[in-house]
């Protein structure tokens, strides 16, 4: 499997200002004093060599939207605002003569996870199939869509797109083949409720796991967590917050933080963790931190187990 980012950040887009720019080149300038380079190939070694991440690039500011390949159609998690990248990219790829599959699983219907859907071209071109999975209610799915598409908040109304859509609801906890991937989906406590999912193909597992806040009170919750987590391959986990925002009036907010997703992993025998679903208001140094202080902590209880951390940003390709 494949997994590509493209749309990493919770609540909204967060996009970054002509400042932060300016301070980037501003370090990058400082860091590159007194060197001379030959080419602009020595210059690209010395930007992923000897910058830090949040200097040579950026966690992207894009709501939640992450691809899953490995079968013949498309499968992806989420319709935030990184979709409309993605259908640029099908746009370029098979413009509106190719008609193409496309498996939506949906965490849930909250605007930051929807609000891609109007700016998706494949929508509004007749042959494609869009299918959107989701273990809410059916009409609780439709009617978010469709609202999302009426007046006043959006010109083009649902009826408008040419595309073949039908909505799809999936019982929880229950295996389905869906395009040569097993899927299951997985309650999580949330305003409203979401859920996460677990897919796995030709011995690989990966777990979708966002906007859910795990508490680890209960023993018996915590536990059937663990279940759906364990051996995964690769956890995409809501470490919204750090835990110093958690402690500090974030609590049943729906979402959890960097610490408690590592105690899951290590219960679980995860074998990568990436982080998502970054808060709107941190900058990309601010993500780069929490990043180094969760690596520290799994380091710290983890002992001898082996734990990869990373953190998820716009672009960022993952091979299972």
């Amino acid at each position: 499997m494949r997994i590509c980012f493209w749309g990493t950040r919770g609540s909204l887009p967060s996009a970054i200002d002509g400042a932060a720019i300016r301070a980037k080149i501003k370090r990058a300038l400082v860091q590159a004093d007194g060197r001379k380079f030959a080419d602009a190939a020595a210059i690209d070694r010395f930007i992923d060599n000897e910058l830090e991440f949040p200097v040579a690039g950026g966690y992207g500011g894009n709501t939640s939207c992450v691809e899953i390949g490995g079968g013949e159609q498309y499968t992806l998690c989420d319709m935030g605002s990184g979709l409309r990248c993605f259908g640029e990219q099908m746009m370029a790829r098979h413009g509106p003569a190719r008609p193409q599959v496309y498996n939506f699983f949906m965490s849930h219907v909250h605007w930051d996870h929807i609000m891609g859907f109007p700016f998706f071209p494949p929508a509004y071109i007749p042959g494609n199939t869009i299918r959107i999975h989701g273990a809410h209610p059916q009409a609780w799915l439709e009617e978010a869509f469709h609202r999302q598409h009426a007046d006043p908040c959006f010109p083009v109304q649902w009826e408008q797109l040419r595309a073949t859509i039908s909505f799809i609801s999936l019982e929880t906890d229950r295996w389905y083949d869906i395009d040569g991937l097993r899927v299951k989906a997985k309650r999580q406590f949330h305003p409203g409720d979401s859920y996460g999912y677990r897919f796995e193909k030709n011995g690989r597992s990966m777990v979708y796991s966002t906007d859910g806040e795990h508490r680890l009170k209960s023993e018996a919750e915590t536990a059937a967590m663990v279940e759906f987590y364990c051996d995964a391959d690769l956890l995409v986990f809501d470490a919204m917050y750090s835990l110093k925002d958690m402690m500090d009036g974030k609590a049943d907010w729906g979402h959890s933080s960097n610490i408690v997703g590592v105690d899951l992993c290590l219960r679980a025998a995860v074998k990568h963790y990436c982080m998502f679903h970054h808060e709107p208001a941190y900058d990309d140094a601010t993500i780069y931190s929490v990043l180094g202080e969760t690596r520290r902590y799994a380091e710290l209880i983890g002992e001898n187990q082996s734990l990869q951390i990373s953190t998820a940003h716009d672009g960022l390709v993952i091979d299972l």
